[in-house]
């Protein structure tokens, strides 16, 4: 039994590293698709570029394990079938479920390394992630110079090219508008070419001009009319400016400056921010609830509601049935002047009451969204964990009755059932996050729908039920008259 169990293990190892590392290497490729307008264009080294990539890896860690496992499990029984070693062990009488056991351990063992690093790597590497990210985002772009175009990139100048040559780099009929003085278009140079460097520690840009003419414009000193300028023409036949620039070296932002946000906790301080928030909210709805003007007895049941303690909570004197007041009758009864009375200082309390939803209505639905991200940030920690031991026992039976190996049919099955437990994941969080479900709700909601279908998978796997047999589906669609026509196809060919 031993052999045969390290015979599974081999079996399911291979196409797992190998599913795992193409599954990150796509999502991966997802990330660069996303982020490609911040990294192009900054003169980044390799060395920043490559460890953005590593810490992005870890991020979706997460994601790739459950997919891998699918993918694996769908791989290993798919080619076991494939090859009728399925059928050779169950006849020599070994049972689907004492097959499937030693995959079972490493299911569950790949899960906790999922939850651990979900929990204590991954929120390091988001935080060095998501600084390195801001960093090169704050970076200026690296100069280059667009035809046509005036370039504004360096503080201070303005240039314009007609020209550029690719080969040789050679700028032609170059323009440059001078405003270090911080004055309109006073100092303009105007070249037939030249070319353009930036220096190894990219705090200067050297140009060197050819063919040109300066153009300066000075304000006549004890002139009395102040509108008269001086002008100035100079030419030249080769010059040099140079122009320091600021902000296109890399420099790293400080971590602290993220180190509270959602993604980078672990699932104590995620607790911790939670109790913090929720009272804060707290004490904002209770701030709320007391500015409204209402009578007596909605006033004590808003009370009620936001107070934690039991002895805040007020009693609520509720009238009986034979004594309910009748406001009708006293309303009529009332002189005209008391009655518009009573209507005016109705309308203020509304006009009052509406001021104030409109003021906390935003503040509050900003508070709770964001209590809400730190709570389905500590649920997504075990429900993606928890995927893959669930896609475990779901890709093992299905892998039994597709009965194909390789990177065919089982990849097709497990982009689709995949995708369906994305989509539902991701309509479970937004009602969760809109307060639309209940937290466990709408972040468990996935892990509901598919727990029930692989523990019905694996238990008609094991119990060799009809649905296992290949021989079933084909039954069904051969009353489908499918069959009938691959059949004619292949007699036509």
């Amino acid at each position: 039994m031993k052999r045969l169990h390290l015979y599974v293990i081999r079996s399911f190892i291979g196409p797992f590293i190998m599913t795992f590392f193409i599954v990150l290497f796509i999502l991966l490729m997802q990330f660069l698709w996303k982020y490609v307008d911040d990294l192009v264009g900054k003169g980044l080294d390799f060395a920043v570029l490559a460890e953005m990539m590593f810490y992005a890896s870890f991020a979706l860690l997460p994601l790739a394990f459950p997919l891998a496992m699918l993918l694996a499990s769908i791989m290993t029984f798919g080619s076991l079938g494939e090859n009728y070693e399925l059928v050779a062990m169950k006849a020599s009488g070994i049972s689907l479920f004492r097959i499937m056991k030693p995959l079972v351990v490493i299911a569950v063992i790949i899960t906790g390394m999922a939850f651990y690093f979900s929990n204590n790597v991954i929120p390091k590497t988001n935080l060095k992630f998501s600084t390195l990210l801001y960093s090169v985002k704050q970076q200026k772009p690296e100069l280059i110079v667009q035809p046509g175009v005036f370039t504004n990139e360096m503080d201070g100048y303005s240039i314009k090219v007609s020209r550029r040559d690719s080969k040789t780099k050679m700028l032609y009929d170059v323009m440059i508008y001078d405003h270090t003085k911080a004055q309109a278009n006073e100092s303009v140079t105007v070249a037939d070419s030249g070319f353009m460097r930036i220096t190894e520690d990219k705090k200067f840009m050297v140009l060197t001009l050819f063919d040109g003419i300066n153009y300066q414009e000075d304000e006549t000193k004890g002139a009395r009319n102040k509108d008269n300028h001086g002008f100035h023409r100079r030419k030249f036949e080769e010059q040099t400016i140079r122009i320091a620039l600021r902000g296109f070296d890399f420099n790293r932002r400080d971590e602290s400056i993220f180190r509270n946000q959602y993604r980078m906790l672990n699932t104590t301080e995620l607790k911790l921010m939670q109790d913090t928030l929720a009272l804060d909210y707290r004490d904002r709805l209770e701030k709320y609830m007391i500015q409204l003007s209402a009578n007596q007895t909605i006033s004590r049941k808003m009370i009620n509601l936001i107070a934690l303690d039991d002895s805040l909570k007020r009693d609520i004197d509720v009238p009986a049935a034979d004594s309910v007041f009748d406001f009708d009758a006293y309303f009529s009864g009332l002189d005209k002047w008391v009655q518009a009375e009573i209507a005016r200082t109705a309308l203020q309390n509304a006009r009052s009451n509406m001021q104030t939803i409109n003021m906390y209505q935003g503040q509050l639905y900003v508070k709770k969204k964001t209590l809400n991200k730190y709570l389905m940030e500590l649920h997504r920690k075990y429900t993606l964990s928890i995927a893959v031991l669930i896609f475990f026992f779901i890709g093992a039976p299905l892998g039994a009755i597709i009965r194909k190996g390789g990177l065919g049919m089982p990849v097709i099955v497990s982009i689709l059932l995949f995708i369906f437990y994305y989509i539902l994941s991701m309509s479970g969080e937004k009602s969760a996050r809109e307060d639309a479900w209940s937290m466990v709700s709408g972040m468990w909601f996935s892990s509901f729908v598919f727990l029930p279908l692989g523990v019905w998978l694996t238990y008609k796997a094991v119990t060799d039920s009809a649905i296992m047999s290949a021989e079933t589906y084909t039954r069904f669609f051969s009353r489908l008259g499918l069959t009938k026509l691959f059949g004619k196809k292949k007699e036509t060919e």
